[in-house]
């Protein structure tokens, strides 16, 4: 399989060259140069597959033979094991709750995928991988929790200080051993900007072999897609159309489950939810992108202003508005809605959302409404709702509890280099540190 970069379709590399530099050297995002329907036989046998082998299916069709069958079946199984049930919310609503894995997020998938497969790339090869992630939250507790240990790589995690809830923060500086956090005085955005930089820096490129953990890496795209299946093969009744309301920042997410629909999945229509940092909700209303700095949420993974993956969400529709905006709707929501849908839900139903996937759950019924639909509706539960204790806890009026998993975390003690959000003091700490 060919991977080309959004900025150049004639810019073709292989799939060890599309997860290896992250960003293509055009500053364009890697996209499989085909994305084949699978087989009417697979959907068809769906039910009747567990997780991992729907997955690995999937994988095939998207990586080709770039990695030999025994490795990525490996590969797979080591990303699949835990569980992303659905659950039952209200009549025709369901919850697919993606938080079961190591650091109780969405991102522990595809980190481990690419963990993975960037570990047996390192083994081919005599230097060391350099791995720069930004986060917002929980990408960085998931790539780091996924890489620690993984032998020929090291990461570096940059992240806005003070705008991480206190858990999160400790799921990635407490690690050692090749994690390395940098707390950047300001906001997600910044750390994505310095990334990106990075990238493009030549002196950097020359002493070190980076790549990127965030979103913008096709490795971590690839495995967002494998739990749209699943959440489908999990459906009783099959015959009213399905929507998917997705809560996005990056829109990782989303385009993930775009690719699930080219492949052949029956997918009605994506709600793209947002907090108040709306860039993408306002595109598909008006036509008009606007990045601009993001504005802090209590949905914090989400508060991002210049999303990544807008570029993907463009390329799979040939930069066709009326296509994108017929697939794909938009809808954006304020703190006090968030923390009112979280009261409600518990309530009504005595389940417990977290934010992101309150603001999910919310533009899935927005949706429903408005178009009067007798659809299927499913949102995405990205993080376990102890990720934003304090934040939960006020909402709702009392205290949840912390799983063990997380409670191990918290007993550690925190270890991070502040970092100003300046590329010469980035670029000067990594020539000088690593």
């Amino acid at each position: 399989m060919k991977f080309y970069s959004t900025n150049n379709k004639d810019l073709k590399v292989d799939l060890k060259r599309a997860v290896t530099e992250g960003l293509a050297p055009d500053n364009g995002l890697y996209m499989p140069e085909q994305i084949p329907v699978l087989p009417k036989s697979f959907f068809d046998s769906l039910s009747t597959m567990t997780f991992s082998e729907m997955a690995l299916t999937v994988a095939q069709n998207l990586v080709g033979d770039d990695v030999p069958a025994t490795d990525l079946k490996r590969i797979v199984e080591h990303t699949i094991q835990f569980d992303a049930p659905l659950v039952r919310v209200e009549q025709d609503i369901f919850a697919l709750e993606l938080f079961h894995g190591p650091t109780l997020a969405f991102k522990d998938f595809g980190a481990r995928f690419m963990s993975q497969l960037l570990g047996y790339f390192a083994q081919q090869q005599h230097q060391e991988i350099v791995i720069l992630v930004a986060t917002s939250g929980d990408t960085g507790s998931a790539v780091a929790n996924g890489f620690l240990g993984v032998k020929g790589t090291r990461v570096v995690v940059l992240y806005p200080s003070g705008k991480v809830s206190e858990i999160q923060e400790k799921q990635f500086t407490t690690l050692d051993q090749n994690i390395t956090a940098l707390e950047v005085d300001g906001t997600f955005d910044d750390c994505q900007r310095l990334v990106k930089q990075a990238f493009l820096d030549e002196q950097l490129k020359k002493k070190f072999f980076l790549t990127s953990a965030n979103s913008i890496n096709i490795a971590r795209l690839i495995p967002q897609s494998f739990y749209y299946f699943y959440a489908y093969a999990q459906l009783e009744d099959k015959s009213k159309p399905v929507v998917f309301s997705i809560p996005s920042g990056n829109f990782g997410n989303l385009t993930g489950g775009l690719l699930a629909k080219r492949m052949g999945l029956p997918i009605e229509k994506f709600i793209a939810t947002t907090n108040i940092n709306d860039i993408v909700p306002e595109y598909l209303r008006t036509q008009a992108f606007n990045p601009r700095a993001s504005q802090q949420t209590i949905s914090n993974a989400m508060d991002v202003g210049n999303p990544s993956n807008f570029t993907r969400l463009l390329d799979l529709f040939n930069h066709n508005f009326e296509a994108l905006s017929g697939m794909v709707v938009g809808y954006s929501f304020s703190d006090d809605e968030t923390r009112s849908a979280m009261r409600h839900v518990l309530a009504s139903s005595d389940y417990l959302m977290d934010p992101h996937g309150a603001v999910g759950y919310l533009g899935l019924k927005k949706y429903l409404i408005e178009n009067n639909s007798d659809s299927t509706g499913i949102f995405l539960e990205t993080a376990h709702p102890a990720k934003f204790k304090e934040v939960v806890d006020e909402t709702v009026k009392k205290s949840i509890e912390i799983p063990p998993v997380l409670q191990s975390f918290m007993k550690r003690s925190k270890k991070s280099v502040p970092m100003a959000g300046d590329f010469t003091v980035f670029k000067d700490y990594l020539m000088t540190s690593l």
